[in-house]
């Protein structure tokens, strides 16, 4: 091998440049990081909307020892617990030995709702021979994707006496699927002609539920009668039911591997379980008794995580409180000496659209989990911008630790933006900053990640968490 110049070494020392994953490494690591998106693909299946996330994360934990936690219970150093949050978020922690007012507690802040199809509380109707049900949408989407693709029936129906019933439709490849109708293009020119954000109105996504008429001449509405009598065959509900039930509408699609290669998968969800996941088995993987940590799967982030299930909710604090308290610690301090990763996803440059980009700045599919100093949008408002000393921090220990990662902004700066729980973290006074996966056609049905910066995000958290 040809000696490098002096140039060369210099340049080599002083210059900063992305490293693909792949291309450093060896075939063993690759199998590693394959075997990983395995494990991953399965939890994306079986953890379509928030609740599932929860019962899914929750069942991991009691595997890796983790108990159930009431606030209010006595707690100890060793400790391993976690909080289930009305069902739909949940906050796992473990008790350290070290002093809190000087380490702190580090904390991956992920969330685990995705952009998605709510029914609405009256939803059933029907009209010209088809049954329907009505949709608002949850998020941020392109309405036009999720016409004519397989959907799913996901969530619960709660009676008037308590009693909560699971549905799930559409994942089993025996069940029927459910559908969104779309305008053929020989009737279409009109629709073509309007620009993408109002071709297909909110008030449009109708979903297509049935089409057999109930069998008595002397009913009305037969097909909606249809509807319901399966309803309650199955599930032991009425229309009336409807209102106090959360029901969505997801992909009937599996994760799926990309590509001849395979180092790519495609999936609804990745924004942001592609965090979530990592988060989980970044703790369970932890060995460090000295350091108290914690793993926040939050509800609502896609619409501003407001409720009682959301980053913004006061159980995150009662929670810290309560592990600043058994230790007999202020928790102000512990808040102050405390540190948090928001394990959230960023937009990865995608050539075909490099307008939008600023390439220089944008997060590189493969080239590992990616930091986001701060997000926003324009002049970075809707962002906390860590402070440069978390961000040293940072790559101090991803360099102790060999940690392949990027830094990037989401887009160019006037091209838009988007927010993450980071800012509601950081008003607490906790030192935040944005770190996860890089994601092709973001908030799309059906997104794409690589499984290099799957697993890498993985091992930034494991060495965040020592």
């Amino acid at each position: 091998m040809k000696e490098k110049t002096e140039g060369q070494k210099i340049q080599e020392m002083l210059s900063y440049k992305k490293k693909n994953v792949y291309e450093e490494a060896d075939a063993a690591r690759i199998k590693t990081i394959y075997d990983y998106a395995e494990e991953y693909k399965r939890f994306l299946d079986v953890a379509k909307t928030e609740r599932e996330a929860t019962e899914a994360a929750i069942a991991m934990a009691e595997r890796a020892g983790y108990r159930a936690y009431r606030i209010g219970d006595p707690l100890k150093v060793g400790d391993k617990r976690y909080l289930c949050n009305r069902g739909r978020s949940v906050i796992l922690f473990r008790i350290g030995e070290a002093s809190l007012s000087e380490q702190g507690i580090r904390i991956l802040a992920s969330h685990i709702d995705s952009p998605r199809l709510d029914l609405k509380q009256v939803p059933l109707y029907e009209e010209a021979g088809m049954g329907f049900l009505k949709t608002h949408y949850y998020g941020g989407i392109k309405k036009y994707q999720w016409t004519a693709i397989p959907l799913a029936l996901h969530g619960v129906m709660v009676k008037a006496n308590g009693e909560s019933v699971k549905v799930s439709i559409g994942e089993d490849e025996a069940d029927p699927i459910f559908y969104i109708n779309d305008l053929l293009p020989h009737l279409g020119a009109k629709q073509a002609a309007e620009p993408l954000g109002s071709a297909i109105s909110g008030e449009t996504l109708n979903v297509l539920i049935g089409g057999l008429p109930y069998a008595d001449k002397e009913v009305e509405n037969k097909i909606k009668l249809s509807v319901l009598s399966l309803l309650s065959e199955q599930y032991g509900v009425t229309e009336e039911d409807f209102l106090s039930a959360e029901l969505s509408l997801v992909p009937a699609m599996k994760a799926r591997d990309v590509g001849l290669d395979r180092a790519l998968i495609a999936a609804y969800g990745h924004d942001d379980r592609v965090c979530s996941y990592p988060a989980l088995t970044a703790l369970f993987a932890s060995e460090d008794t000295k350091q108290t940590v914690m793993v926040v799967l939050a509800d609502k982030e896609e619409i501003g995580s407001v409720g009682v299930s959301g980053m913004r909710s006061e159980i995150f604090m009662d929670i810290v409180n309560e592990i600043s308290l058994a230790k007999g610690e202020n928790p102000a301090r512990v808040r102050f000496a405390s540190k948090c990763l928001s394990a959230d996803v960023t937009a990865a440059f995608d050539p075909n659209f490099a307008d939008v980009y600023e390439k220089r700045n944008s997060a590189m599919v493969s080239c590992g989990t990616c930091m986001s100093k701060y997000t926003g949008a324009r002049g970075k408002s809707g962002t906390s911008d860590a402070t440069a000393e978390l961000v040293a921090f940072v790559r101090g220990i991803f360099k102790r630790d060999g940690v392949i990662w990027q830094t990037a902004e989401l887009g160019r700066v006037d091209a838009g933006g988007g927010g993450t729980v980071a800012q509601y973290i950081a008003n607490l006074n906790i030192d935040t900053v944005d770190i996860g996966v890089p994601v092709i056609s973001m908030h799309a049905p059906y997104e794409i990640v690589s499984k290099a910066d799957v697993y890498t995000t993985h091992e930034a958290f494991v060495s965040f968490l020592k």
